[in-house]
Parts: C-alpha cells; structure tokens; sequence
C-alpha cells in the first residue's frame, strides 16, 4: 500500500531529481576540463617567463660585457702599473690615456694600502681610507664589484671593479680601481620579441636601490612588483615569475644577476593569453567549463519540462481532480508528448470511462435496493397499522376490562413498531440513521396519542447527534417507544402540576452512548385499586431489558425523591459494519461463515 504523501519538497520534484543527475554526471567532465584549462594556462604562463628570461639576457648582454671588459681591464691593468707605482707621474699618465681611450669609465684609480690615491685618471689625491668598499676589496684580494651610490668624479651612481696588485714577490701593494657609471651602460630600449609586449628593464643593487631604469624613475610602477620587495629579488641564479605590478595590473618579470650580490637586471611585460586580462575575461578559460555545465543543466531542465513534465502535470491536475470527486475529466491534450506518456494518458482514459460506468452501475443497484429496502419498511408499517386498527375493532367488542387493557398494550406496541419502520423508511440513508431525528418523532407521537384533556405532560427531550447502524437504531427506537409509554403510564406532577418526562441521548467518550429517560412520579403512596391504565403486568420491564440486551447495554434504574429515571448505557457499532452487511453475499462470504458477525 501506497503511504500517504507528505510535506511536498521541491528536490523531489521529477526536473530537480533528472537535473541533479545530470550535474553528477557532468560534473567530472566539467572538472577535467577546468583542469585541462589551468594546465593550459600555466603551460603559456611557463613559456611567457621562459620566454621574458631569454630576452631579459639578451637584453642585459651589453652590461654584461662591459663589465666583463672592466674585469678584464682592472686584471691587465693591476699587472701593468706594478713598475709606475713609484713614479707618480708616469702612473697618472697611463691611467689617463686608458681613460681616453675608454670613456665608459668615470675614473681610473691606483690605491695603495694607505687608502690615500694620487695616481689616478684625474691627477688629484683621493682618500679611500674610510670608504667600506675599500676595506671590503682590500680585505678580500680578489677582483670584487660593488655599487657605490655617489661616485667621486660623477657624482652619480657608479659600479666599481676592483682587482688586486701584488709585486714580482706576490707582496700586496694595493688595488686598482675602475668607475663605471650606471649611465654609461647601455641597457635595451622598450622593445622585446614582437611590438604588442614591450620589454622593460631596470638596474638595481642588493638592497633594492633602483640605479637605471628604460623608463623615468617617477614612473617605475609599471616595472616593479607589487607584493615582492627588489631587496628580495637577489641570488646566484635567475629567475622568472608572474606577479601584479604596482599599478595593479598583471605583468611578467625577470630577475638576472648582472654581479652576483651586487648588480641584478630586473625585466618585465604584459603576460600573454588569458593572463593578460583582468577580471572575467581574465578567468574565461576556468568559467568558460563551468557556464557550459550550468547551461547543459538548463538545457537539460527545460528540454525535461517540455518534453515530460509539463504533460505529467496535466495528468497529476486531472487525477487529483478526479481522485477528489470530480468526474468531469476534461481534454488531456498530450498529443506532443513521448509515446510513453500518451500510452498512460489513454491507460488513464479509458480507467476513468470503466470507473464512471461501474460507479453509474452501483449507483443504480444502491437506488434500486434502496427503493426496495424503503417499500419493505413501507409495507411492514402499513401491514403494522392494519394489525392495530384490527385490534382496535377487537376491542370494542371486548367486555372484559383486562383483555381490553391488555389488547391496548399491545396495539400501542404496534404502532410503536409502525412508527419506527415509517420513519426507517423516510430516513435518507440505508447504512446509517441519524438517532436524533428517529427519537424525537417517536417521542412525540407517542406523547401525542397519551395525552388527554384531563392529562397533561410537560416533556423535555434532547438528542446528540449520533449515526448509528439499523441493527442497534431499531432496538433503541423500540427500547424508547417502550419506556416513554411506561413513563407516561406512571408519571404524576404535584398537586394541580403537569407530570415532567424528560429523554435524553447523550455520547459518553467517543465510541460509547447513554439513554436516559425519567418522569416524576406521585411521593405520596396510593391508597385502593390502582387505575387499569396504571396496573402493570411487567411485560414491559421485560420488553426494555431485553432490547438494552439487543444494544449491548445494561439497564440502571433509580426511584427517589419523586423521580423515576432509567439508563442504558452501550457501546455504538461502527458504521463499516452496516456497510459490509450491505455487500453483496459473495463479496461477504468469509463473513457470513462466522455466525457471531452476522
């Protein structure tokens, strides 16, 4: 069985459900592809800094060999000055010609250990005592370079080389010293390997001083990395990365050592493919996968919404409506959909057809019992009223006062019975009868034929609203009719008042009901024969105990203080019961083999 459904979500919804499966299975491919596009983009990123490192050394060649040249210059010089150091002039001499003849340099210096220079390309005295690049060099007796930011003679940033002079015994005399100002290097234009990617090239030392640059130095921004400080940027070894420059657009750089520790070339460009936009653009290759993945969903949505469910909610709102009684099932216009789905629609058709004719069907078997079933009732009461009109002729030619009453006993019992079978067959159902309106016309008939001139009854009656099966209706209608007679037989009222009779019928908890009936009765006891309407005979205590037997109740009787009150309390039959006692035989056979449920 089919459980009842429950708080609708939206992911059990046939489109989010297809969907959903349809993103798992997609979502590896769109995965794979994302991945393959980062590769890409790392591969092109890889060989723009391959390729800004190549041109980077191209680019910083011609320092390179001029510093190359200034080694080679200081080595052979340190040898030749070895026999001019005692002639001042002579030593001056020659380092001015080599000055003439290479004008790259600044100033051509030999510094004895004293620190104090007067051989030199300028002919003046020098003191390189206190300068620490001095005692650097002296102390390491090898050919040094080191970047001095103010040189002697230019005043400008200058790259020294310094090289070693020792005498014929390998005694240390001093060293030679060659300025080589920065802007005498010759450092490449704003060109690279093609005209869109304009190369881009500054000096710096170890400290991260900027010394020349391609570009003005108040508009180095675009040469610089923005998060990695130059003083950073040093090592043996060049190197290559990709980083935002400091205005804050995507750039390429490189890093060469022009002297190691000293002197480094910085070089930078646009990056290429997808890193040289910013924003979306910039990321197309890793949201291009992924739009494609939601736009496959959406295609995919909508291609199931046209294609199935918005058929199948035709279907759902015509079943819904018909499963709510509605037997108009209108026009299913599914002539677009899959043949699956067209196949179900005329499935579903010709179930409504076979349904609407079974139901017309049982609704006419149903009217026809139910007409038959009102034609019995009508009959046993006619047949009812006969029986008393004949008694009644009876009695009138009856002289014995005790046959008399007996017969009248027993025709108010008939037409108690004709009463009820009346109103059994005006009631509107045949498998349940609403107690409140059986109980209230047998009440007041039956009050009406007691009443006389010279008696009168005040009568109260309330009844809830209860449904109750025709086999528990009939003996409690009979269980009524039978005390109210009693009661109104043996109700008095004090003194010159009307004798009370009250009937009421009231639920106790939810499956069981009460029937109670009083009536006040004469306190004062009764001296002589009683009335012969008054005599009892006992048969109806028998009759009411026997009919609470039939209800499944027992019978409570209370007499005090003038009153007289009767209760019968049971317990009420399900209505299913009457339903299956209306089945056809075979349909109940399993039933009917049971004589306790019949």
């Amino acid at each position: 069985m089919t459980p009842a459904p429950g708080r609708r979500r939206f992911q059990d919804r046939l489109g989010y459900r297809v969907a959903f499966l349809l993103a798992v299975v997609l979502l590896p491919l769109t995965l794979i592809s994302m991945f393959k596009s980062t590769a890409v983009i790392d591969e092109s990123r890889a060989r723009s800094e391959a390729a800004l490192m190549g041109e980077t050394m191209r680019a910083a060649s011609g320092e390179l060999r001029l510093i190359q040249r200034a080694q080679g210059a200081a080595t052979v010089l340190s040898n030749a000055i070895v026999p001019l150091v005692a002639k001042n002039d002579d030593c001056s001499a020659l380092l001015r010609r080599l000055l003439q003849e290479e004008a790259q340099y600044s100033l051509i210096a030999y510094v004895p250990k004293t620190g104090i220079s007067t051989c030199n390309s300028e002919g003046k005295t020098f003191s390189f005592a206190d300068d620490p690049l001095f005692r650097k060099s002296s102390r390491s007796l090898r050919t040094s370079f080191a970047v001095k930011p103010v040189g002697l003679v230019s005043g400008a940033s200058v790259l020294i080389i310094t090289h070693p002079v020792f005498d014929d015994a390998g005694i240390y005399m001093g060293l030679v010293s060659l300025s080589l100002p920065h802007s005498g290097l010759r450092v490449a234009e704003d060109s690279g390997s093609d005209d869109h990617r304009p190369l881009t090239m500054i000096t710096y030392d170890a400290t991260g001083t900027v010394l020349t640059a391609t570009r003005q130095l108040d508009d180095l921004g675009m040469a610089i990395p923005k998060n990695r400080a130059l003083a950073a940027l040093v090592g043996d070894k060049a190197l290559s990365f990709s980083a935002r420059a400091m205005t804050d657009v995507p750039r390429v750089f490189s890093v060469v050592p022009l002297v190691p520790d000293e002197l480094y070339a910085l070089g930078s460009w646009p990056p290429t493919g997808s890193g040289a936009t910013t924003g979306l653009l910039g990321s197309a290759p890793i949201l291009f996968p992924a739009l494609m993945w939601i736009a496959s969903l959406v295609v995919a949505w909508l291609a199931v919404e046209q294609l199935v469910i918005r058929h199948i909610r035709k279907l759902r709102r015509s079943l819904r409506s018909f499963a709510g009684g509605n037997r108009l099932v209108g026009d299913i216009d599914v002539r677009n959909a899959p043949l699956e789905i067209r196949d179900m629609a005329e499935a579903y058709v010709q179930m409504t057809d076979t349904i609407l004719r079974d139901e017309a069907d049982m609704e006419d078997v149903v009217h026809q019992k139910e007409v038959l079933l009102r034609e019995v009732h009508h009959r046993v009461k006619n047949n009812l009223q006969l029986i008393a009109s004949i008694m009644n002729m009876q009695m009138r030619r009856t002289h014995s006062a005790e046959a008399r009453s007996i017969m009248r006993g027993l025709q108010d019992r008939v037409m108690s019975l004709a009463t009820i079978h009346r109103e059994l067959y005006q009631t509107a159902g045949l498998s349940d009868i609403h107690a409140d309106e059986l109980l209230t016309i047998i009440v007041r008939q039956i009050t009406n034929m007691a009443e006389r001139p010279d008696r009168r009854f005040t009568i109260r009656s309330e009844f809830a609203d209860i449904c109750m099966t025709p086999d528990q209706a009939v003996p409690l209608a009979l269980l009524v009719a039978e005390a109210v007679t009693n009661a109104l037989k043996y109700a008095h009222g004090g003194g010159q008042a009307q004798a009370q009779l009250w009937v009421t019928l009231e639920r106790v908890g939810d499956t069981r009901a009460a029937l109670v009936i009083g009536n006040s009765v004469n306190a004062a006891p009764v001296s002589g024969p009683l009335p012969e309407a008054e005599q009892s005979t006992g048969l109806g205590t028998q009759l009411i105990s026997a009919f609470a037997m039939q209800l499944g109740g027992g019978v409570e009787r209370h007499d005090a203080d003038g009153i007289y009150e009767l209760r019968v309390e049971f317990e009420l039959r399900p209505l299913s019961s009457a339903e299956e006692r209306n089945t056809p035989p075979e349909a109940n056979a399993d039933s009917a083999a049971n004589p306790a449920e019949v």
